[in-house]
């Protein structure tokens, strides 16, 4: 199990922690104002609690695929991974997808090419064998996109996670 050494506490070891923090706000149809200050306080606040954090603002889509390999490899045995997402996010079919500010959706079909699909983090995490796992969706439940879909369900959609991991909306 990977660890480090509590400064506050000597001689205490404690998991390692991590986290992946994404805001996105400068979207080209429907920006949001919070976001972008959303995932600063809240990367402040994880840094404070001992995470090792990877902020990304404003990310496009390869922007966020290589930001959660990246954490993916980061998180270990044992981790704490923590996941935060404030942005666009949308469901399809029963499937969550977490919009990058670069996105260029005109149907349904198109989500799965332009968005990156949540249950990738939650693959990442759960083949690092990470102890716990906490996923943060503060994303916007009205979709941009939905005059331009059929019958398309608002809000998220529930997620089944391994054990070990705790999803907030």
């Amino acid at each position: 199990v990977e660890a480090y050494r509590d400064e506050a506490h000597v001689g205490r070891f404690v998991a390692k922690r991590v986290a992946l923090v994404i805001g996105n706000s400068t979207y080209r149809e429907a920006p949001l104002k919070n976001p972008q200050n959303d995932a600063k306080a809240m990367a402040a606040a994880l840094r404070e609690q001992g995470f090792e954090v990877i902020l990304r603002q404003n990310a496009n889509k390869i922007d966020m695929e290589r930001a959660i390999a990246d954490f993916g490899e980061k998180l270990s045995e044992g981790a704490t991974g923590l996941f935060y997402y404030a942005g666009h996010g949308m469901q399809v079919s029963g499937k969550n997808y977490l919009i990058p500010v670069d996105a260029e959706i005109s149907t349904a079909q198109t989500v799965m090419v332009e968005t990156i699909d949540a249950d990738t983090v939650i693959n990442q995490m759960s083949m690092a064998q990470s102890r716990i796992n906490l996923v943060i969706l503060d994303a916007c439940r009205n979709n941009p996109y939905e005059r331009r879909f059929r019958s398309q369900a608002g809000g998220l959609a529930s997620i089944e996670a391994p054990t070990g991991t705790l999803i907030a909306y």
